[in-house]
């Protein structure tokens, strides 16, 4: 029996212009049996689909959306293969000919719309009509003719959208301006050709071709600022592609060669000249340097880089020259990790935007009724005439704008999105970024996020008949074993003092406690106070002792001989420089800071004094952290938890809002919501700030749309607007709302 397997797809939907359609596609897509989820994006005009494959495949969702009305693009994700870094590069350069069309579109109409403007305006008036020397009627059959112009050439994407929604009996915003310019402008060509059938004289009756081609005109220059600021929100992910170099130095058979950045293979040796940009990711071999990070840290300084230390695709060389091996590439690198994860949270749907798509689904219809109801009224229940009654219902149609309450949420959420990765911050999702500005206590894991997570021992000191080297030997060949931090850090030291390993007989691990071996037919008992006393080992002899370490911060590794106590090893790990300012902003943004350790309380305490937290958890072993945060939110509390190990993933994924810190494992970093590419708790105060002040945009871009909305159309109702005035509140609403977003680009965080 084959197993179905979910793909998870993201692919240009052709032919969207408003919320409506947002909502047109995302029903076409979810009716398709196997498709789980559909979320589109009206701001980069992109769908992402999740399906079953075993029931759906890509042509069938293909034609779902073309029998909506609109064109899904499937060739990409057929052709895709795994050798580039292929972030939807066809994104890019759509939305640039989206803006050069449009452009080109704007500027052809408006040498008409200016002429016939002016025309119609000054036409009745004695001066003008000396400089003509054509009748009223004549001047009316030229406007005519440069309307239709307008209408058929600029403003065929208008009609021809409309007629495919009228053909699926559905409507959107191209239907409002088509509706709205059409009636106008067939209106007027009767006026001017049939005058008679109209019942009206053309040399008096008013024509309405002016009102037609400033709509197109202005609608056409909302969509080409609209185009050009939706463009500019994506430009956080065109910066990233360009910081990889199209080739690279590599080492093969003894000998320089240059080579594609895709011919690029794992192990190879590749050499970096000054001034460079490092094509992959690897770890230096040869040489030192000071690399330029700031493109993934967000950090301007540049770091010192030698031997043995991680360097990153797209970061630049600056001055040495050094050989690196190539430990990830293609796909693998961290700048394509950033590249999709930020893909894939502007692909993805807030639930904030839940009462803009369930309006917008309606939208059209309930606009054209209003329409409707505005010419009856007008037309019946007064004395206003035919043409009053139009021009009102036109205004409504006109003034209607679902473009802005489409696009509210998704700009916000794509410049925020790259605003973070831009600062080393990375966004899994809508959903993440929106609920990180509700956190209200932050729980912090000790090492690796407060500390380095890289202890070194301190003190070694013995009880009873043994010294220090003999206690050192037993307790490093156990650890040998041991893939624990602290392990690492004694055998190092062990190491440094040229300590001589045995081979343990006998090893047993008991995780979160400590470690039982046999060694030189010795039974050795390495672990914390608890595992000793659990193993009937006394060690109230070194009480004060271990209490004195414990209260300076230290960590203390104990040591049991044959069932008799012998001696402890006391690490230190280096707190982060920036630890303690960072509890401090985090308490200014109203947030209670609490640590959590396995550590023992007088260890754990002095540590969390040192960086200002009065909060503490001590002594929770690995498998018990994701219960202590569910017991923070069982109080009622919007918790996040920030750690680097694989023992947080539990922690991470029980949270809120996981946070993890990008020198930690995959593991951690593929459980968090957020994941900061530096190590340092700074990242966490810049990603609230950034998901307050997104949700603060998302909320203005709301309010406007529908203020907008409610006040336009009833003024249009009432006869307060004109069409041409309306067409330029509703052009630039939509450029309002992109405008807002944009403003997130700039702010401090």
């Amino acid at each position: 029996m084959t197993n179905a397997v979910e793909h998870i797809v993201t692919l240009p939907v052709e032919g969207m212009t408003c919320a409506s359609c947002v909502a047109r596609v995302e029903k076409a897509l979810k009716k398709v049996e196997g498709v789980r989820v559909a979320n589109v994006n009206l701001a980069t005009e992109q769908v992402t689909v999740t399906f079953d494959d075993l029931k759906t495949n890509l042509d069938a969702l293909a034609s779902a959306v073309s029998e909506a009305g609109y064109s899904l693009s499937i060739e990409r994700e057929k052709q895709s293969t795994d050798a580039a870094v292929a972030p939807d590069g066809t994104t890019e350069s759509r939305q640039e000919r989206a803006f050069v069309a449009t452009r080109k579109d704007f500027f052809f109409s408006l040498i008409f719309a200016v002429p016939v403007m002016v025309v119609s305006m000054f036409k009745s008036t004695n001066w003008f009509l000396q400089w003509i020397p054509l009748s009223t009627a004549d001047i009316d059959k030229l406007l005519l003719i440069a309307t239709t112009v307008v209408l058929a050439v600029p403003g065929r994407r208008f009609f021809n959208s409309a007629w495919k929604q009228v053909k699926h009996f559905s409507a959107d915003m191209n239907t409002l301006i088509a509706v709205g310019t059409g009636i106008a402008y067939v209106y007027s060509g009767m006026v001017v050709m049939f005058p008679h059938w109209l019942g009206v004289t053309a040399a008096t009756s008013h024509v309405y071709f002016d009102t037609a081609v400033a709509i197109i005109t202005l609608i056409l220059l909302g969509k080409m600022l609209e185009a050009r600021a939706k463009s500019k929100a994506s430009d956080a992910i065109r910066k990233l592609m360009d910081f990889r170099p199209k080739s690279a130095t590599v080492i093969r058979n003894g000998y320089e060669r240059v080579v594609p950045l895709e011919d690029i293979l794992t192990g190879d040796i590749i050499v970096v000249k000054p001034g460079e940009k490092l094509p992959v990711d690897g770890i230096i071999v040869k040489g030192t340097s000071t690399i330029d990070e700031s493109m993934l840290t967000g950090e301007s300084i540049a770091v010192e880089r030698t031997v043995g230390d991680r360097i990153m695709a797209g970061t630049i060389n600056e001055n040495g020259a050094f050989e690196f091996k190539a430990t990830a590439v293609g796909k693998e690198t961290m700048v394509a990790h950033i590249i999709k994860l930020v893909e894939d949270a502007q692909g993805s749907k807030a639930s904030i935007q839940s009462l803009a798509d369930k309006i917008a689904s309606v939208f059209v219809p309930v606009v054209i009724s209003i329409a409707a109801v505005t010419f009856m009224l007008w037309y019946f229940l007064g004395s206003y005439g035919f043409t009053p009654a139009m021009i009102n219902a036109i205004a409504v149609l006109i003034i209607a704008c679902p473009c802005a309450l489409g696009l509210a949420t998704p700009t916000a959420i794509i410049v925020g999105t790259e605003k973070g990765a831009t600062a080393g911050i990375l966004i899994r999702n809508a959903e993440s970024l929106e609920k990180a500005h509700r956190i209200q206590t932050i729980v912090l894991d000790k090492t690796g996020t407060l500390t380095e997570g890289k202890p070194s021992v301190t003190d070694v000191v013995t009880f009873g008949d043994i010294d220090e080297a003999t206690l050192l030997h037993y307790v490093a060949s156990v650890e040998k074993r041991s893939e624990h931090p602290l392990g690492s850090a004694i055998i190092a030291y062990a190491v440094d003092h040229n300590t001589v390993f045995s081979k343990p007989e006998f090893f047993q691990s008991h995780p979160g406690f400590g470690i039982e071996a046999v060694v030189e037919g010795k039974r050795i008992l390495v672990g914390n106070t608890d595992f000793l006393r659990q193993c009937s080992i006394d060690v109230s002899a070194a009480q004060a002792n271990l209490d004195h370490l414990a209260a300076t911060g230290k960590t203390t590794v104990l040591a049991a001989v044959d069932g008799e106590f012998r001696g402890a090893i006391a690490l230190l790990d280096t707190i982060y420089a920036t630890s303690h300012e960072a509890v401090q902003q985090l308490r200014t943004l109203n947030i209670d800071v609490v640590m959590m350790t396995g550590d023992k309380r007088q260890t754990a305490e002095a540590v969390a004094r040192s960086v200002g937290i009065v909060d503490v958890m001590a002594g929770v072993l690995p498998q018990h952290k994701a219960a202590s945060i569910k017991q923070l939110q069982d109080a009622g509390k919007t918790v996040a938890m920030v750690g680097d190990g694989i023992n947080d993933a539990p922690a991470l994924a029980q949270s809120d809002v996981g946070i993890a810190m990008g020198s930690g494992t995959d593991i951690a970093m593929e459980t968090a919501d957020i994941t900061l590419i530096k190590p340092d708790l700074h990242g966490v105060v810049k990603a609230i700030r950034l998901s307050r002040r997104t949700i603060r945009t998302i909320r203005q871009n709301l309010f406007w749309a529908f203020i907008y909305n409610i006040v336009g159309i009833p003024l249009a109702a009432l006869g307060m607007l004109s069409p041409i005035i309306a067409a330029a509140a509703m052009a630039f609403s939509s450029v309002s709302v992109v405008s807002n977003s944009l403003r997130l680009r700039w702010t401090n965080l």
